[in-house]
């Protein structure tokens, strides 16, 4: 168990290092990763699976009890996020439709699991940042392929149903199905919450080689526009992470909720987001999803550490040695 722990923790603190190496290592040697390019779909929903495993019903329901934060971080993130990121696309990409597409793709869909981990990391409400996560992945089957639809369609043609189905089959359905479990046999799923930590990080590993395998060659072919589009991105996550922690402390949101807010607010789930944009658009449009998934795991990563070293409160307990990443 200890050792497990060790590789967890391991994990989580570099997380971004292991990200980046990983990204280099499948750029460079796309054809050692052919057996795992189908697999981001399955690693996805394993990670979704794992959450619903590991999610605390007794923080959730103090969350739920009194849901005002957690639903100020929705409206915030899901305002906040898509404005930017309509902007950004506009503004940077209009002349490419594909890559504007990517970019509002990695903007309209559910926040990010390593939100939850930098939440605690940096002192914030992980309760919160896993209620918040829960409410995303619950609206966004409707609101992802919707907003999609209405803001890139007018770029490049895009099937709301099919996009709706597949977030259905990558997200809802597992994380249901992870509720069902912990319900109904909840001693036996006691005795794999420990791995989930670990399991849920090795997933996401598994996604990044087989989306940065199958988008390899879109990467080389657009090299001269990649340092334009990890600039677009920056402001992507840096501008809504600022907006959400603002507004949060000026409505008298507690510190550690404000933290939680604003990881929420800046962090999506890329790795959805390439997969959905190779599915549904072209390998292309996937480039701007990847870009942003090493920029704000870098940059979450820097801001938890950063508010860790503002010791005024720590959590008394890791939430991640049962919760899914």
């Amino acid at each position: 168990m200890k050792v497990i722990q060790a590789i967890t923790t391991l994990i989580s603190k570099y997380l971004p290092v292991w990200i980046v190496l990983l990204s280099f290592i499948a750029y460079f040697f796309p054809n050692a990763f052919i057996l795992i390019r189908n697999w981001t779909g399955a690693g996805l929903g394993m990670i979704f699976l794992l959450m619903g495993m590991s999610l605390s019903a007794e923080k959730l329901f103090s969350v739920i009890r009194n849901p005002k934060h957690a639903l100020l971080g929705v409206l915030l993130k899901w305002s906040i996020m898509v404005t930017v990121t309509i902007g950004i696309a506009y503004l940077f990409f209009k002349d490419n439709a594909e890559i504007a597409t990517g970019v509002i793709l990695a903007g309209t869909v559910p926040s990010g699991t390593s939100a939850n981990i930098y939440t605690f990391i940096a002192g914030g409400e992980a309760a919160l940042s896993i209620t918040m996560a829960t409410m995303d992945t619950f609206i966004s089957p409707v609101l992802t392929p919707t907003l999609v639809q209405v803001f890139a369609g007018k770029l490049i043609p895009i099937a709301f149903w099919p996009l709706f189905i597949n977030i259905i089959y990558i997200v809802f359905i597992p994380l249901l199905t992870g509720l069902l479990l912990q319900w109904k046999w909840a001693k036996r799923i006691e005795v794999v919450k420990p791995y989930t930590a670990v399991l849920s990080q090795l997933a996401l590993f598994i996604v990044v080689l087989s989306v940065i395998s199958n988008a390899q060659p879109s990467l080389q072919d657009n090299l001269s526009v990649l340092p334009k589009i990890f600039l677009a991105v920056f402001f992507q996550v840096t501008i809504p992470m600022v907006a959400g922690y603002v507004i949060a402390k000026s409505m008298k949101v507690p510190e550690e909720n404000a933290r939680a807010i604003l990881f929420h607010t800046g962090i999506c789930n890329t790795a959805l987001a390439a997969t959905l944009a190779m599915e549904h658009v072209s390998s292309l449009a996937a480039v701007p999803a990847v870009a942003n998934m090493i920029v704000n795991l870098t940059i979450g990563a820097i801001v938890a550490n950063l508010f860790a070293r503002r010791k005024w409160k720590q959590p008394t307990a890791d939430p991640f040695k049962s919760m899914a990443t």
